[in-house]
């Protein structure tokens, strides 16, 4: 019989609404004798939760990891440096017991770009706070819900600098890591589709040169690998046919693209998967809902598709 796999579980931003839906997913059905969680955070932070939110939890159902981070009073339902700091903490203990293999896996509740900010760091998100934790040069962001998969191209960037940032280099880089995340899924053979930049694929250039001169060369390279890739195709009409199953993922050029279809359909069950880190790793596919937080009416069950898919992804790979 196999071992539960023990999945470090970060707390989040303590002034959001982290705290409250990790407390609240380790009620669950989903994730109680699925895993053993280990929650990274402080001890005074959960029990206030716990108190205030008026929820009965087990000690022995989960270990705590004790930061130290925050030990007394703390603001709620904003963003401030304390939060950013003390999120941050958490992330770099659920990290050191990955790679030193006293995890398996790791899942994080949301945290806030202003409060990191505030707390004087340069990361704009997890997605990059882990690329430099772990020393990973190639990494994505892929969003699954539902029947949709899609890995990011771009993540964090303004519209307009986009265009420039989609070259032929990144677009394969990216759909090589949607192979890669696909196989971590247990998906063998995925079937990948690129989206185009513009409107119509660029209407043989009418629209725009980006789909011609660097998303078809990468689509082209991609396929000379061996990998079942094609595009670009224009997403008005792309993502209706992953719905309905003709793909396995799609490769998106900018963060909107991907995320408008996927919350549509899974806005309360969507999980981030960062692909590329020498780990697994994912979250809920939501923010740190400041305006809830605390209220006791915020919703466990993205987060809890985040857990159980980690103990999905470990399980693929032990099988593999």
């Amino acid at each position: 019989m196999n071992t539960p796999r023990r999945v470090a579980i970060t707390i989040g931003d303590p002034a959001g609404i982290g705290p409250e839906i990790v407390l609240k997913s380790l009620l669950s059905r989903e994730v109680a004798g699925q895993c053993t969680p280990v929650v990274i955070g402080d001890r005074a932070v959960l029990a206030e939760a716990a108190s205030a939110l008026n929820l009965s939890i087990d000690p022995s159902a989960f270990e705590l990891v004790e930061c130290g981070a925050v030990t007394g009073g703390f603001e709620k339902g904003r963003p401030t440096a304390l939060g950013g700091s003390a999120a941050v903490a958490y992330v770099k203990k659920a990290v050191e017991l990955v790679m030193e293999r006293r995890a398996d896996a790791m899942v994080t509740a949301p945290i806030s770009k202003e409060a990191l900010k505030l707390a004087g760091y340069p990361w704009p998100g997890h997605t990059e706070l882990l690329a430099e934790l772990t020393g990973t040069r190639d990494f994505a962001m892929m969003l699954a819900g539902g029947p949709l998969r899609v890995i990011l191209v771009t993540i964090h960037a303004a519209i307009r600098q986009v265009p420039d940032l989609v070259t032929k280099e990144r677009v394969l880089k990216t759909i090589g890591l949607a192979e890669r995340a696909c196989s971590m899924l247990g998906i063998e053979q995925p079937r990948i589709a690129v989206a185009a930049l513009n409107p119509h694929a660029g209407e043989a250039g009418i629209f725009g040169s980006e789909d011609i001169m660097e998303i078809l060369p990468a689509v082209k390279e991609a396929q000379l690998r061996g990998i079942s890739a094609s595009g670009p195709y224009p997403a008005d009409a792309l993502f209706h046919k992953a719905y309905k199953g003709e793909f396995d993922i799609v490769v998106c050029m900018y963060h909107d693209q991907g995320l408008v279809p996927l919350k549509m359909i899974a806005f309360d069950t969507g999980v981030n998967v960062t692909v590329g880190l020498p780990l697994v790793r994912t979250s809920p596919d939501h923010g740190t809902a400041y305006d809830i937080a605390w209220k006791g009416v915020a919703g466990p069950s993205s987060m809890i598709e985040a857990i159980t898919m980690a103990v999905r992804m470990k399980n693929a790979a032990r099988r593999s």
